[in-house]
C-alpha cells in the first residue's frame, strides 16, 4: 500500500465496519485478545473480514499469540495483515511473517528515547511499525488505552510507521503535521464508550487525518 494510511482498529460490528469504510479508512482492524473491550471471536472477525473484502485492507490484532492460535485465526479470518501488539521479539516477528506469508505490523510502546532506539531492532522484520503509548506496568492490556505520548521522541525513529496512542478527531491533524508518520491508527479515540464505535467521530477522524496527511505530501 502506498500513500498516507488511516487505520480504524477495534471494530466489532457490521455497522461500525461500514462507518469506517464509508469514511475512507484504508485499514480496518479486528482485535482477538480477551482482555480487551474490543475483543471479537474468530468467527466474528471472519465475517467482518468478508464484509470488508475488496473495500479496505483487514488487520487481525493479537497479543503474544502462540503458533497454534495464530494458525487457527489466519485460517478462519484470512486477514490481509497481522498486527502483533505484545512483547514479540524480532525473531518472533520474522517467524510469524514467514510462517503466514502476510505482511506484519509490529506495535511498540514508546515512553522514552530508549524505546525508540530499541525499535530499530525490528527494521526488516516487520513490514510496518506502529508506535503507541507505552502502557503502565500494571496495565491489563498493551494498547487501546487512549493515552498519548511525547511525539518529539519520534524524531529520527525507524520508518515507515503508523502513529497511535491517544489520537482523536481534535488532535490527529496536529499529530500528523508534527510527526509526519506514514499513517495513523485509532481505536478508543473514535468511541462513545469502551469498545463502542461512534460514526460521527470516525468520519471526523478520517477527514482530519486525511487532510493533514495530504498536506504533508504536498510540502
Amino acid at each position: 500500500m502506498s500513500g498516507f494510511l488511516v487505520k480504524i482498529c477495534g471494530l466489532s460490528t457490521p455497522d461500525s465496519l461500514e462507518w469506517a469504510i464509508a469514511a475512507g479508512a484504508d485499514l480496518v482492524g479486528f482485535v482477538h485478545f480477551p482482555k480487551s473491550p474490543r475483543h471479537v471471536a474468530a468467527e466474528v472477525a471472519a465475517a467482518l473480514s468478508r464484509q470488508a473484502r475488496g473495500r479496505a485492507k483487514t488487520v487481525l490484532l493479537t497479543v503474544d499469540a502462540p503458533d497454534d492460535l495464530l494458525d487457527a485465526l489466519v485460517a478462519t479470518v484470512a486477514p490481509d495483515f497481522l498486527q502483533l501488539h505484545g512483547r514479540e521479539s524480532h525473531e518472533r516477528v520474522s517467524g510469524v511473517r514467514a510462517r503466514h506469508g502476510r505482511p506484519v505490523i509490529k506495535a511498540l510502546g514508546i515512553g522514552s528515547a530508549e524505546d525508540v532506539a530499541a525499535a530499530g531492532a525490528f527494521a526488516g522484520a516487520a513490514d510496518l511499525l506502529l508506535y503507541d503509548a507505552k502502557p503502565p506496568k500494571d496495565a491489563s492490556r498493551p494498547g487501546g488505552l487512549g493515552v498519548a505520548f511525547d511525539w518529539s521522541l519520534l524524531v529520527g525513529a525507524p520508518t515507515p510507521f503508523l502513529l497511535s496512542g491517544g489520537l482523536d478527531p481534535t488532535n490527529v491533524g496536529e499529530a500528523v503535521r508534527r510527526v509526519r508518520p506514514s499513517g495513523v491508527d485509532v481505536s478508543s479515540g473514535v468511541e462513545s464508550a469502551p469498545g463502542v464505535k461512534d460514526a460521527v467521530r470516525i468520519d471526523a477522524f478520517v477527514t482530519a487525518a486525511r487532510a493533514a496527511g495530504e498536506q504533508g505530501n504536498d510540502d
